[in-house]
């Protein structure tokens, strides 16, 4: 997808927490509290770790249905928390898994999505269902949910957007093929810090309106 400028409304620093919402059909559809680890001029990085809250608004049209994570009745991040390393303008982010009680490093996770915009409290923007998978232990990426993504443009929750959208994970895919990293694979060794509290959703999470 073509990148589209991000505005800067100010940096955050290390351990603020920023508001991650998707926003479908100019509605807020869900949201989480994130850490930043990193937010550069080429670079935010967002922690999203165990036990952050689910948000879902309450109210709203939803014209292609609740949060999938609403309907399975998920309300917080489990397992071990995940890294999300996104460039200005970029339709996908980078994200990071670990794996075990050694929190062994699982593989990069290539997350579709809008292009982050930058709110008040964090960033909008909207899962594209479509992903890439590369595991540690693994020779080559896979393409996940294929079907379902198909199954999603049927119900109409990217009108106009499933060319881009395919055209996006084609281009990364031909850049791993072509051997190139345009994140820092030293991620992989990341710990987040002990001393970070579990972040919460601000009260008025949902109400602030989405970024246009």
């Amino acid at each position: 997808m073509t990148p589209t400028p991000e505005p800067v409304t100010g940096r955050f620093a290390p351990g603020d927490v920023v508001v991650r919402r998707e926003i479908l059909l100019g509605e807020v559809w869900f949201g989480c509290p994130t850490i930043c680890v990193e937010d550069s001029p080429d670079l935010l990085a967002l922690y999203l770790p165990t036990g952050a809250e689910f948000g879902f608004p309450e109210s709203g049209e939803f014209p292609c249905g609740r949060h999938p994570w609403q309907l399975a009745g998920h309300t917080a991040w489990t397992g071990h928390g995940k890294l999300m390393l996104q460039r200005p303008g970029e339709a996908h982010s980078v994200d990071v898994f670990w794996s075990g009680p050694e929190r062994t490093f699982a593989g990069w996770y290539f997350n579709l999505q809008d292009p982050c915009r930058r709110t008040p409290i964090g960033v909008d923007t909207l899962d594209h269902e479509l992903d890439l998978w590369w595991a540690a232990d693994a020779d080559r990426y896979v393409f996940k949910d294929v079907e379902m993504f198909a199954q999603r443009l049927v119900e109409g929750r990217y009108p106009g957007m499933g060319e881009a959208i395919r055209a996006e994970g084609d281009r990364i895919a031909a850049l791993l093929d072509a051997g190139e990293r345009w994140w820092d694979e030293s991620w992989s060794t990341w710990r987040p810090d002990p001393a970070w509290p579990v972040p919460h959703l601000p009260a008025n999470w949902a109400a602030i309106p989405p970024h246009r």
